[in-house]
């Protein structure tokens, strides 16, 4: 108000200034005052258009400088002013800027500047103080507990996407809030940088894929920093680097010595045209057709490297001692797939070859009535008459184009073609037809299955088809004509459906018939357990266990992988590459073919060596392994990347081993989470590693759709760029928004306007401890400070917060930490505006919220922890302990029921016992109202919850 009045009492003194200038001549006034011309030319230039002529009133020359001088023309100008203007020499121009510009002062101020929230330069200055602190580097503390925290590593593909944000920040988050629960936390981050979409790029552009994965992580580790997470970038390990391919080069060396690496034949999906082996992903539609050429894709047999995955299903079926979740098992269970049975042996009619088959239901053996052989099955060839061997060869050809899940759909049409051979079942000397379908295949048994009609579903719709015999075995309770089966021969060719289920055995020769069947499996099924007591001292089966589990496939016929380290020798076979030579380095000088055959195979002395037993010529092996081998142990060589006296540092690995919590997509359930489980008991039974299993905790988050509610996919233009988030929000809002806008483990389609309201909370907290504005003193406050019950309150909230947050935490509910923390902060706001500032609650309530905000957030937390004056680094303090007495309610509320139907509400002390409840709520008016004077029969408390009165 005074400045105000300074303002019109300066204006008053221009007007009567200005109109004397107007009267009186002033040349030499002006004259004495030159040098001042120099000071307004150079400081307040804007003020010659401050003023119109003498005649215009004083108050217009007060208005905004630049507006007025855009809209007064300059000729007009020239004629009404003077060329000496005598506001000049009447004002002092250094008095000018008080009288004109009294705000100047206060926009320019520093202070002011310092509080406003600039979170790109907030974050940038403590990610830059971090590193040069090293706050994250980890290393051996005996003196604290170990938490290993390991998220899946990305593969550089180029750019970051928000899948990877979503993945990673809130598992730094975990781990942050793990080091200040007082764990000495190891956080790693690398790169599984061999893969074929660097070959392929390498094909399409002529860029090599070392260069390109290279400049890709170059680029990638950049994003990742900008998210301010806590890896430890000394740790960071490459599987694409010679340094590390040269351990996934020796542990297949030690799985082959262990007779746990081995070759043989086995199909793989190829091109004809580009003369190559193609992945699975790059088989393209339901017409199977090379993804480069268009061709279509058929089976062909190769010889390649295998591991023994299956000596270890049984252990790899067993759980025990590890937090994972129960889908992930169920997953792993199903994939591996044990049944119990029997193996049982056929001979086929003619050249009377023995035929193996597996079967989980030996009590149906006498229900056979024909077999099946897959396709690719290995006497195919020898048994089919000549009659049928065209109608064969083009059945495996169209079987060849399609892959094992179209042949095993369940909804899939039974199709198949009679080879013209028979088969003699042991169990009764009957004589079988011999089919091939493509329903059977050789990833599952052995390639040939009996064929009980009667009894499987599968073998019914194709006895139907082909009008074979149907004959069953098994008979329920009931009338054997009611399930179409003719009694007097025993024929089932009427039955509209196979029978699956109880009863007992019919048709199976005197020994076994009237044997009871259930429904379990295995030797818990009766007629199950008694056949397969039969069999063996019949000398035609045992009891086996099968797996639907396949050894694993490691061999790739491409250049960009880890080199699989044998050579072969004309004389002495196949041998590992010496250990003093690793690694087998890939060549650089390598030339692509469109066709994508591998350089490696193609390379005119690379694969050139010599045997390492007798030292004579001997040739590499030019396929290169699977990207799963590098992936699964990567978790290893983070212990000691630098390590060149084997994988790992053997006193890193007896302090940070196992993982203690791992994290990444469910979608590797059935892949790199079961080969890492099976690569680690092999390891342990090689004596290199120890302990049943590698990670302990399993969590798996979901995925984040695209705002189509698809899959992302730079084709279908719906991939969100965490990067331009970052440059709009900064790092902290685009962390806290992918924490709160759905449940972790779920995931759900991005939402592109929800990001707002994260933004606003996280400015929300600065404005409240950052606001220049002094706190309301306490006698100002309704005319007296912030009460007992106003600090109170903010204690328990802060505290039931606390409680909430921490559990979350431990659980893995992020998204409802940030929506506990947005709550409390309401509620903070309402304390301050109720004098809650400066007391003891309000800045334990700051403290403890910038700590939970902190694994969050961790920049502008480590920034207000800063401006607060605390000790760096708020990422170093330990985690705030909740005060249960604190968060006890005074009283609590309570619904009240009348015949299960609520009808009021009321509100008891919270330590009432059940008698002053039950008064309280017969005291309630409403009550009275309902009961109508009647004596309720029954007052039941449910205490905390609710109180049932029954009339």
């Amino acid at each position: 108000m005074a400045a105000t009045k300074k303002k019109e009492i300066k204006k008053k003194e221009v007007r009567k200034k200005s109109t004397t200038t107007a009267t009186k001549p002033a040349v030499k006034k002006v004259a004495a005052k030159k040098p001042a011309k120099k000071t307004i030319a150079k400081n307040a230039p804007q003020k010659t258009a401050v003023r119109k002529p003498a005649a215009t009133k004083s108050s217009k020359a007060i208005e905004p400088v630049k507006r007025m001088a855009v809209m007064v023309p300059p000729s007009p100008r020239r004629e009404i002013m003077p060329k000496t203007e005598p506001v000049k020499a009447v004002v002092p121009v250094k008095e000018k800027p008080k009288a004109i510009m009294p705000a100047r002062e206060t926009v320019e101020e520093k202070p002011r500047q310092d509080k406003s929230y600039n979170p790109q330069s907030i974050e940038k200055k403590w990610q830059a103080k971090w590193e040069a602190d090293q706050l994250y580097r980890s290393v051996i503390d005996k003196g604290k507990p170990k938490h290993y925290a390991l998220t899946m590593l990305p593969y550089p593909s180029g750019d970051l996407h928000i899948g990877h944000w979503y993945a990673m920040t809130p598992a730094d988050a975990r781990a942050r809030y793990m080091r200040m629960r007082g764990y000495n936390v190891l956080f790693p981050m690398g790169f599984d940088a061999f893969g074929l979409p660097a070959e392929n790029a390498a094909i399409r552009d002529g860029v090599h894929p070392m260069k390109r994965t290279f400049q890709n992580i170059e680029h990638m580790r950049e994003q990742m920093k900008s998210m301010g997470a806590m890896f430890d970038w000394e740790r960071e390990t490459v599987s694409a680097s010679p340094e590390y391919y040269k351990w996934t080069e020796w542990f297949f060396i030690q799985l082959y010595k262990a007779g746990l690496a081995y070759r043989k034949m086995s199909a793989v999906d190829w091109c004809p045209k580009d003369n190559t082996t193609l992945a699975r992903e790059q088989v393209k539609g339901d017409d199977r057709v090379c993804d480069r050429c268009g061709t279509p894709v058929i089976k062909k047999d190769l010889e390649q490297w295998f591991f023994k995955a299956t000596k270890y299903a049984d252990e790899l079926l067993n759980f025990d001692g590890i937090d994972w979740p129960q889908t992930v098992k169920t997953l792993q269970t199903n994939w591996i797939d044990r049944s119990e049975g029997a193996s049982v042996i056929f001979h086929t009619e003619t050249g009377n070859h023995e035929v193996e088959i597996f079967t989980t239901r030996p009590d149906t053996l006498w229900g056979a009535t024909f077999m099946v052989f897959s396709p690719e099955h290995a006497l195919v060839n020898e048994i089919t008459t000549e009659e049928n061997k065209a109608a064969v060869e083009e059945y495996k050809a169209q079987a060849a184009r399609q892959t094992e899940i179209q042949r095993g759909a369940a909804d899939k049409e039974k199709t198949g073609v009679f080879t013209g051979a028979y088969a003699i079942n042991p169990v009764n000397q009957e004589r079988i037809p011999i089919w091939i379908a493509d329903y059977v295949m050789m990833s599952y048994g052995t390639g040939a299955i009996m064929a009980v009609p009667a009894h499987d579903e599968r073998d019914f719709a194709f006895a139907k088809k082909y009008n074979l015999p149907i004959i069953p075995v098994i008979q329920p309770e009931r009338s054997p004509a009611a399930d179409g089966v003719d009694p007097s021969t025993g024929s089932g060719q009427a039955m509209e459906a196979a029978y699956i289920g109880p009863g007992v055995m019919v048709n199976s020769g005197d020994f076994f018939n009237g044997t009871i069947v259930n429904t379990e499996k295995g030797r818990k099924n009766p007629s199950i357990s008694a056949v397969i007591d039969w069999l063996e001292p019949q000398g035609i089966g045992k009891e086996s266990v099968n797996y639907r589990y396949r050894d694993w496939l490691i061999s790739r016929q491409r250049y960009w992988g880890a080199p699989i380290p044998m050579i072969h020798c004309d004389v002495h076979g196949w041998n590992p590459v010496p250990e003093d030579q690793l690694p087998v380095l890939l060549p650089e000088d390598v030339e692509w073919k469109p066709t994508g055959e591998s350089p490696l195979k193609l390379h005119p002395t690379w694969k050139n060596t010599t045997c390492p037993i007798c030292s004579g010529p001997a040739t590499r092996e030019t396929d290169t392994m699977d990207t799963f081998m590098c992936s699964s142990w990567y978790h290893l060589r983070y212990l000691s990347p630098k390590y060149d006296q084997g994988p790992f540092d053997p006193a890193e690995y007896d302090y940070w081993m196992p993982v203690d919590t791992y994290t990444g997509g469910i979608e590797h359930a059935t892949m790199h989470l079961l080969y890492t489980r099976f690569f680690h008991k092999a390891m342990r039974d090689a004596g290199i590693v120890k302990g049943d299993e590698p990670m302990m905790q399993l969590r798996n988050q979901g995925m984040v759709l695209g705002e189509d509610n698809d899959k992302m996919s730079k084709s279908k233009g719906n991939v969100v760029a965490p990067d331009v988030l970052v440059d709009k929000y900064g790092a902290d809002s685009v962390r806290a928004y992918i924490m709160f806008f759905a449940r972790w483990e779920m995931g759900a389609p991005w939402d592109p306007q929800g990001i707002e309201g994260t933004v606003r909370w996280v400015r929300r907290v600065w404005t409240l401890l950052t606001d220049p504005t002094p706190p309301i003193p306490f006698d100002q406050v309704q005319g007296k400070p912030a009460s007992d019950e106003v600090t109170k309150n903010l204690r328990r909230k802060v505290h039931q917060t606390l409680r909430k947050v921490t559990h979350d935490f431990d659980n893995f509910d992020f998204n409802t930490i940030i929506s506990s923390l947005m709550e409390l902060m309401n509620e903070m706001y309402k304390a301050r505006e109720a004098g809650a500032v400066g007391t003891l609650d309000w800045n334990e309530a700051v403290e403890i919220y910038l700590k939970m905000m902190a694994p969050i957030t961790p920049h502008i937390a480590e920034e207000l922890w800063s401006q607060l004056g605390k000790p760096y680094s708020i990422h170093t303090q330990p985690w705030p302990t909740v005060d249960e007495a604190a968060t006890k309610e005074d009283s609590i509320e309570l619904p009240v029921q009348i015949n299960g139907k609520v009808r009021d509400r009321i509100t008891v002390p919270a330590e009432a016992t059940e008698d002053k409840i039950k008064s309280a709520a017969l005291a309630s008016e409403t009550v009275q109202k309902y009961l109508e004077g009647k004596e309720p029969k029954k007052v039941i408390v449910a205490k905390g919850r609710l109180v049932s009165i029954v009339v």
